[in-house]
C-alpha cells in the first residue's frame, strides 16, 4: 500500500523507578491511528537503538528509557513508507512535543535495487486495504474499473455495483462520505488517481451507519516527497474490432494529470482528468404480456451503445499550523455527459386465447419463440405491427464536493477534530422517444419528450474527540446531516394536428426530499500483546419527508435507531491471525427510489417509485483467518447479513406493451457467505492473485398479495497473474465473473471479462507504455454480456445485453520529476507489521 503517512508522536516523560516513559500516537493522514508501526529510540551519537515497540491499537506507543540527560532521536517507520528521524533531544522529566511526517516511500521503476516486495493487500481489525497499482487493467478508467477487481465486489453488465452481494454500500473518498449517487461519482473519478481501497467490512461506531454491504474508502494519490511532483498519462483507444451495426463509431482517448508539491508546513496535490469513453452494442429481447385473454408479444432488437465524455478536477491543501495542530482543505468537481441510443426495431403482435385456466404461462411463448423464431401462429389476430423505436436518453450529472478539517493534539494526549463538509450534485438530462414507420421510416407514429432537474445538496458537520484512558483508546463525538433533493419532471406529447407539444399530467410532476439526520457515538478500543479489539454504540435520530406536487402530499417518516459494533483480532501464532466482527447498517432509499409517479424510460418500460418506502435494516457478522509465510499471504472470511424490508426492482403489466417498473419493499433477505483470497509468488518474477466470493442468497416475503420465496447460490471469481519478463517488461492476464443471480421476480444471467496488460518502462526517460486488450472474446465465448429475465402469471420479459468487445487500448505515463537515487527501500516487513 502507497498511501502518504503522517506520524504525531508526543512524547511525554514520567519519572519512575524504572526510569522514563515516552508515549505517543502514530497517526496517518486522515487521523486514524497505524497498529503496528515501529517506533524506535536511537542513540544520538552512532544511531544504535537503544529501545523500540511497535504501535498497538488506534497507532498508540510506549517506550521505557533510562537514558535521562542523553541525546536521543526517534524513528518511525511503516511498510512501504520511507522512514523518517525526528530532531535530537535530550530526554528529561519533561519534555515538549515531538512531531514526526512518515513520507511515501514511491519510486521510479528500476530506478534503485528492491530488495523486498510491497504488500497489494493488508487485514486490519476492522478492513482490507487494497493497493490499485495492482490492477493494471483498470489503469486509463475509471474508479468502477479498480472496485471490480476486489473479492467481495461485482460489476454487472449495466455498471451496478454489488458488495458481498448486494448493491448497497456507502462511499467514502479521503475519509469523507459522500450523500449523492455512488455511481455517477464512481464513473468521474480516474483509475490513475487512485493510490488505495479500504474495504471496511464491519465499520465501527465511528463510521456513518449507511450501507448495508460496508464502506468503500476510496483514498487517492497525495503530494510526494518533499518539492515538486508531477506525473501525467494519456490513453487512446484503438478502432473496433467488432462490428455491431451502430450508427457511428466510438471514441475513446482521455488524459489526466497529478501535480504535488511538499514543502516543510505546507502540502499541495491537484489532479485534472478528461475522459471520453463510448461504448458499442446491442439489446436483444422479447416480452409478452397476458391481460383479458389476449397475449401480446412483441420481441425486439437493435442498437444500444453509450457516448460518454467526463471531466473532473480534484485540489487537496494540508497545512501544519504548529507541531500538534493540522489543517485540511479539499475539494472535487466532476462533470459526466452520457448519450444512451437504443434504436429497436419492434414486432408488435395482439392475439386472442383460450380461457385463462388453459394458459400455460407467458414462459411457454417464449420457448416457442426461440424454437420457431416467430411469434404465436394460433388464434384470433387483433393487430400486427412493425415499427422502428429512436430513442435517446441524455444524462448529465455533475458533482462538487468542498471539505475542511482541523485537528488539535491537546497535552493531555487527547485530540479533538472538527470537520465540515458540503456537497452539491446535480443529476438531469431529456430523454427523445421517437415511433417510426417500418420500413421507410418517413412517417413519426409518436413522438414524446421528457426532462427531469435533479439537484441535490448536502451538508456535514461532525465534532470527534479522542483519549487515551491507560491502555484503552476512547472515541467519542456529534454528526449533523442534511439532505435537499427536488426533482422536477416533465412529460410531454407531440400533438400532430397542432404540430406542438402537450404536457402529459400523469407522467409530469415534482418531488422534494428531506432528511435530517442527527447522531452521537461512543467506543473504546484498545491492544495487548495478541489481541486487538474495539466496540461501540451509535444512536441516531432519522427524520425524512418526501413532498409532492401532485397531489399536494407530504410523507414523513421519522425513527431513532441504536447501531451497536464490535470487532477484534486475535494472533494465534506468528503469520496467523483470527478476526470477528459485528455491525448494524441501514440503506436509506435514494429519491429516484420515492419517486411514487411512473417516468417514462424507453418505449416498452416506465420506472416508478414509493414515497412510503421503508429503509433497510442489516445486522452482519463475521469472522476470518488471515496468514502470510514469506512473501506469500491468504485471507478467509465467513459472513451473514440479514436484512429486513429489502427493496427489489420488479415488474407489473402497464398496459399491452408497457411494463411498469417498481421499487418496492419485497420482505426480508439473508445471505451466508464466505470470501476468499491469496497473494502467491511461486517465483520471484511471478505473482498470482486469486480471489473469490461465493453466498447463498434468499429473500422471503410479498409482492402484490402474492408469497416471495426464493434462493440461489452466487459466486463470483477476480483472478490476476502478473509476469516480469525483464526488469522493465511485465504483463498482467486476469479474469472477472460473476455467477448466475436471482432477484425477487427472476434471474440475472453470469457476466464476465478477460483482460491482458503488457508494460514496458524506459527509466532514463521516465516513461511507461501499457496495452490493455478489454474484454478479451475472439469470438469464442459470450464476454462482456448479461441477460436479465422477470416473470410472473401475467407477462415474461428478458433482455440482453450484448456490449463491445476485444477492446484495445494504448496508454503512456510520464513522470516529470525524478526521485533521488540514493533512497533505501525498506525490506519486506509483511510478519511483523500487517499482523
Amino acid at each position: 500500500m502507497r498511501a502518504l503517512l503522517f506520524a504525531c508522536c508526543l512524547p511525554w516523560l514520567c519519572f519512575a523507578q524504572s526510569g522514563i516513559s515516552l508515549t505517543g500516537t502514530v497517526l496517518d493522514e486522515d487521523g486514524a491511528g497505524v497498529e503496528y508501526a515501529t517506533v524506535s529510540l536511537l542513540q544520538a551519537s552512532d544511531s544504535s537503538l537503544l529501545v523500540g515497540g511497535v504501535a498497538g491499537a488506534g497507532g498508540i506507543w510506549q517506550l521505557q528509557t533510562t537514558s535521562v540527560g542523553e541525546s536521543v532521536l526517534l524513528r518511525a517507520s511503516f511498510l512501504g513508507y520511507e522512514a523518517t528521524y525526528s530532531p535530537v533531544f535530550t530526554v528529561e522529566r519533561r519534555s515538549s512535543a515531538v512531531a514526526l511526517h512518515l513520507r511515501t516511500a514511491a519510486q521510479v521503476l528500476a530506478e534503485v535495487e528492491v530488495t523486498g516486495r510491497k504488500l497489494t493487500d493488508l487485514h486490519r481489525v476492522d478492513k482490507q486495504v487494497f493497493d490499485a497499482a495492482q490492477f493494471s487493467n483498470a489503469r486509463g478508467g475509471t474508479a468502477t474499473d479498480v472496485l471490480r477487481n476486489l473479492p467481495a465486489v461485482s460489476v454487472a453488465a449495466d455498471g451496478t455495483i454489488s458488495v458481498r452481494g448486494t448493491d448497497g454500500f456507502q462511499l467514502v473518498i479521503d475519509g469523507k462520505p459522500t450523500q449523492g449517487d455512488p455511481l455517477t461519482i464512481l464513473a468521474q473519478l480516474p483509475a490513475n488517481a487512485i493510490e488505495s481501497v479500504e474495504f471496511i467490512t464491519s465499520p465501527s461506531a465511528k463510521y456513518d451507519p449507511d450501507g448495508k454491504g460496508g464502506i468503500l474508502n476510496i483514498k487517492t494519490r497525495r503530494g510526494s516527497l518533499n518539492g515538486w511532483a508531477v506525473t501525467a498519462n494519456a490513453n487512446l483507444g484503438l478502432p473496433s474490432v467488432q462490428p455491431y451495426g451502430n450508427a457511428e463509431r466510438p471514441h475513446r482517448y482521455g488524459a489526466d494529470v497529478t501535480a504535488g508539491y511538499r514543502g516543510s508546513d505546507w502540502e499541495y496535490t491537484l489532479g485534472l482528468d478528461y475522459r471520453r469513453d463510448d461504448l458499442d452494442g446491442q439489446r436483444i429481447g422479447y416480452v409478452n404480456t397476458y391481460r383479458n385473454g389476449i397475449l401480446t408479444e412483441f420481441p425486439s432488437a437493435g442498437e444500444r451503445s453509450f457516448e460518454r465524455e467526463n471531466y473532473s478536477a480534484r485540489l487537496a491543501v494540508t497545512h501544519d499550523l504548529s507541531p500538534n495542530q493540522r489543517l485540511n482543505a479539499g475539494f472535487y468537481a466532476g462533470k459526466r455527459t452520457q448519450y444512451r441510443t437504443a434504436d429497436i426495431l419492434y414486432t408488435n403482435q395482439r392475439r386472442t386465447r383460450v380461457a385463462t385456466e388453459n394458459f400455460p404461462g407467458p414462459e411457454a411463448y417464449y420457448d416457442r419463440y426461440l424454437a420457431t423464431g416467430d411469434v404465436l401462429q394460433s388464434g384470433e389476430i387483433l393487430s400486427n405491427a412493425t415499427f422502428y423505436n429512436e430513442n435517446l436518453r441524455v444524462r448529465r450529472g455533475d458533482f462538487y464536493i468542498a471539505s475542511l478539517d482541523y485537528k488539535l493534539a491537546l497535552p493531555d494526549k487527547s485530540v479533538l477534530a472538527l470537520s465540515g463538509l458540503y456537497e452539491r450534485t446535480v443529476l438531469g438530462g431529456p430523454s427523445d422517444n421517437r415511433i417510426l414507420s417500418w420500413p421507410d421510416l418517413r412517417d413519426t407514429i409518436q413522438l414524446q419528450y421528457n426532462d427531469n432537474d435533479n439537484p441535490l445538496d448536502g451538508i456535514r458537520l461532525q465534532a470527534d474527540y479522542e483519549r487515551q484512558l491507560g491502555e484503552l483508546k476512547w472515541e467519542s463525538g456529534y454528526q449533523y446531516r442534511y439532505l435537499k433533493h427536488p426533482g422536477d419532471f416533465v412529460y410531454l406529447d407531440k400533438d400532430f394536428e397542432t404540430g406542438e407539444f402537450v404536457v402529459n399530467p400523469e407522467f409530469t410532476n415534482g418531488i422534494l426530499l428531506r432528511r435530517d439526520i442527527h447522531s452521537v457515538y461512543s467506543q473504546v478500543s484498545g491492544a495487548g500483546d495478541r489481541l486487538q479489539y474495539s466496540a461501540g454504540l451509535r444512536l441516531e435520530y432519522f427524520d425524512r419527508r418526501v413532498g409532492l406536487d401532485r397531489p399536494d402530499a407530504t410523507y414523513r417518516l421519522d425513527r431513532l435507531n441504536l447501531f451497536p459494533s464490535a470487532n477484534l483480532k486475535y494472533q494465534l501464532r506468528e503469520g496467523l491471525a483470527l478476526k470477528a466482527g459485528y455491525s448494524r447498517r441501514i440503506e436509506r432509499t435514494t429519491t429516484f427510489k420515492m419517486t411514487p409517479f411512473p417516468e417514462r424510460e424507453h418505449n416498452e418500460t416506465l420506472e416508478q417509485g414509493d414515497a412510503e418506502l421503508l429503509p433497510e435494516l442489516s445486522d452482519i457478522v463475521e469472522v476470518g483467518l488471515t496468514g502470510n509465510w514469506g512473501d506469500n499471504s491468504a485471507f478467509a472470511n465467513l459472513y451473514y447479513r440479514q436484512v429486513s424490508d429489502v427493496i427489489n426492482r420488479v415488474n407489473t403489466v402497464y398496459n399491452d406493451t408497457i411494463l411498469n417498473r417498481i421499487y418496492t419493499n419485497a420482505g426480508d433477505a439473508r445471505a451466508y457467505g464466505l470470501e476468499l483470497g491469496t497473494t502467491l509468488y511461486p517465483t520471484p518474477a511471478w505473482r498470482v492473485y486469486l480471489s473469490g466470493n461465493v453466498y447463498n442468497y434468499r429473500i422471503e416475503g410479498r409482492l402484490f398479495d402474492a408469497p416471495v420465496n426464493t434462493a440461489t447460490t452466487v459466486y463470483s471469481i477476480s483472478a490476476n497473474t502478473d509476469l516480469s519478463f525483464t526488469k522493465t517488461f511485465s504483463g498482467q492476464l486476469g479474469l472477472d465473473y460473476l455467477s448466475d443471480r436471482v432477484t425477487a421476480q427472476g434471474v440475472d444471467s453470469r457476466f464476465f471479462n478477460p483482460y491482458l496488460s503488457l508494460r514496458k518502462e524506459f527509466p532514463k526517460q521516465r516513461l511507461s507504455i501499457l496495452f490493455q486488450w478489454q474484454n478479451i472474446d475472439l469470438g469464442l465465448w459470450d464476454a462482456n454480456e448479461q441477460r436479465i429475465t422477470t416473470q410472473q402469471s401475467d407477462f415474461f420479459t428478458t433482455t440482453n445485453y450484448v456490449y463491445e468487445v476485444d477492446v484495445l487500448r494504448l496508454a503512456v505515463s510520464y513522470q516529470f520529476t525524478q526521485v533521488k537515487r540514493e533512497r533505501k527501500l525498506l525490506e519486506s516487513e509483511f510478519g511483523g507489521r500487517e499482523f
